[in-house]
């Protein structure tokens, strides 16, 4: 069983008001990986810490709430902020998510245009409860396997097949 679970608190009325970063050592497909996590919580103070974790980051998680739309539009700045800090590659790893999927009454943004945001950037997209738990540990493991994926085509690419043996592997995610 996977288990990335941070917190076992589910905060109703949380409101961010600064940025968080988590380390925990999870087993991705048998194989230990730690992952460090930013949560900048969309806060504009912290933009110049930001771009250094955007530097370093190997994956990222462009998630927004499906009863704001300002979130949604939030997560195209994001993004974009990501792709000029990394240099415009376009294959970067990122998940579109769509949090409080538990509370679908109050949708402001429909599932066709989370998709066409998905395809448009050619991301999988995930909607999720972080109330319920519902696919929060999914899209963490559906990004650490994308980002072995790139390294491993990255590394094919420079170095020829990469060789067996390092157990060990670390993973950023923001």
């Amino acid at each position: 069983m996977h288990t990335i679970l941070v917190s076992t608190q589910f905060v109703e009325d949380y409101e961010p008001t600064k940025a968080d970063s988590y380390r925990k050592k999870v087993i991705l497909d048998a194989e230990e990986v730690q992952i460090d996590i930013l949560d900048t919580a969309g806060q504009e103070d912290y933009a110049a810490i930001r771009d250094n974790y955007f530097r370093s980051g190997e994956g990222f998680l462009c998630v927004y709430s499906i009863t704001e739309h300002e979130s949604f539009t939030a997560v195209t700045e994001f993004r974009e902020q990501i792709l000029r800090v990394k240099g415009s590659d376009e294959n970067i790893p990122f998940v579109l998510v769509g949090n409080k999927a538990d509370l679908n009454e109050r949708r402001r943004v429909s599932l066709e245009e989370a998709h066409r945001m998905a395809d448009l950037w050619r991301v999988p997209y995930i909607e999720t409860s972080a109330k319920t738990r519902l696919n929060v540990d999914q899209v963490f493991f559906d990004l650490m396997r994308e980002i072995r994926k790139r390294k491993l085509t990255d590394a094919e690419t420079s170095n020829g097949p990469k060789k067996a043996g390092r157990k060990k592997k670390r993973c950023i995610i923001l």
